[in-house]
């Protein structure tokens, strides 16, 4: 089936993308899902990833994500995220910042109450998955 799908990734704070895409690829939280224009209506939950489309002319595209949902309709796929960032817009440093905090936490005695251990794992997938969107540019 030829033509584009509208794809939209927001955020609580901002409008990420809003463009027309020829395929759209997510991080389900049950697995990675593609979708085309015409594509089936279906709701869906999203795990940490990164959504990668191809643009209108043809170019491949990546944006973070971590959490949210995504609604897939015919002519267009909303990404509700809690947070979200283009390829291009990842600051490298700051992900690597993250990510040794993160490690620093999760290296820390177990025993004690104050570190939130699941709070520093997801952390460090968010750090690390940023990191890796990044340094593919």
């Amino acid at each position: 089936m030829a033509g584009n799908i509208r794809l939209e990734v927001v955020t609580p704070e901002k409008m990420v993308v809003s463009e027309e895409a020829q395929i759209v690829a997510s991080p389900g939280t049950l697995g990675e899902f593609g979708v085309l224009i015409g594509h089936t209506p279906f709701l869906t939950t999203l795990k940490t990833g990164s959504i990668r489309y191809t643009d209108a002319d043809g170019k491949e595209r990546y944006v973070f994500v971590s959490g949210g949902f995504a609604e897939a309709l015919p002519d267009k796929i909303t990404v509700l995220a809690e947070s979200a960032e283009r390829q291009k817009d990842i600051d490298l440093e700051r992900a690597k910042a993250a990510r040794e905090r993160a490690e620093k936490r999760l290296a820390e005695d177990r025993s004690r109450e104050d570190i939130d251990f699941m709070r520093a794992r997801a952390a460090l997938e968010r750090a690390i998955t940023r990191i890796k969107l990044a340094e593919m540019r």
